[in-house]
């Protein structure tokens, strides 16, 4: 079952609720998305970190009703 790309947002909103997020739907299949987050919780972590810091915000998702993501993640400038 897809996702949609609103449900992404508020999963990443609830773990990180600072963060700027934008959500893209790469091929309009709901199984595809690409997500840029920025988050002053990402501050002096590594990219890796911030990418998991993410993904345990999806609850499992990954892999699963969330095919794939692509991930942009940054801490504010």
């Amino acid at each position: 079952m897809a996702m949609h790309a609103g449900e992404i947002e508020q999963l990443i909103r609830a773990a990180l609720p600072d963060a700027q997020i934008e959500v893209r739907d790469l091929a309009g299949d709901g199984d595809h998305y690409a997500a840029t987050v920025v988050s002053e919780a990402f501050r002096g972590k590594t990219r890796v970190q911030q990418h998991q810091i993410v993904y345990a915000a999806l609850q499992g998702r990954m892999g699963g009703a969330l095919h794939a993501l692509a991930l942009t993640t940054r801490a504010p400038d």
